[in-house]
């Protein structure tokens, strides 16, 4: 589904999320911006179904690694931030029902994300050392249409390695991409919590997924693009 340029792809399959159907895929159609979000139905608890928002990041990395010049790192800031080369382009971000229950199957998720494909301020980049866009980072012809069409190949591919060899391949292929603290461990909870257990360590540091999830840290609440 296609939205003018003034659309908002969360909001929006968030809105039809209940009638539309898993799989349902909205997009925003600018030249800017890479702008979508997908509907999920997951037949599991909400409590553990909102580990989908790690397959929705995976998914969205792999989409922009599939197009990324050789040697460009594309990494997470936990949970939902992606970088490339250090570069704040966007992130992910997760929607349920506002009634949801935590113990019961939920009939609809929705994961958006949202990548800068062009800088549009027209400052030089050193403005703004910490952000970037795809365009500055060398992607070449990788603009709005193309990262969709990769995130929703790759998304497939998520959930079928989820299905195949369970959530921990999902999980890895996560962890994987965030900046790793020396002499630690990380690993993804039952819930989707992450912890993070200091070699040598009986106790872990709990870094809960809900409570991130209800304010993206990439997202810009006045300008509603990736910060810059």
């Amino acid at each position: 589904m296609r939205l003018r340029e003034s659309g908002d792809a969360f909001a929006h399959a968030c809105r039809i999320a209940a009638t539309s159907g898993a799989g349902t895929l909205v997009y925003v159609g600018r030249f800017d911006l890479a702008e979508f979000a997908v509907v999920l139905e997951p037949n599991e608890p909400l409590r553990t179904a909102r580990r989908a928002f790690y397959a929705g990041m995976v998914a969205l990395t792999d989409a922009l690694r599939a197009y990324a010049p050789p040697m460009k790192a594309v990494t997470i800031d936990w949970p939902d931030a992606v970088r490339i080369d250090g570069g704040l382009v966007g992130g992910g971000r997760l929607g349920w029902a506002a009634s949801a229950r935590e113990d019961e199957p939920r009939p609809w998720l929705v994961f958006g994300a949202m990548t800068r494909t062009v800088a549009m301020t027209g400052e030089d980049a050193g403005i703004h050392p910490l952000a970037s866009a795809l365009e500055q980072e060398g992607f070449g012809e990788a603009g709005a249409v193309q990262v969709t069409e990769s995130f929703a190949r790759h998304l497939m591919l998520a959930f079928d390695a989820w299905q195949v060899d369970g959530f921990e391949s999902v999980a890895r292929d996560y962890l994987a991409r965030l900046p790793r603290e020396r002499q630690t461990l990380q690993r993804i909870d039952e819930n989707g919590d992450l912890l993070v257990r200091r070699i040598g360590s009986c106790r872990a540091r709990r870094h809960g997924l809900v409570e991130a999830l209800r304010e993206p840290t990439w997202l810009d609440p006045e300008t509603g693009g990736p910060r810059l």
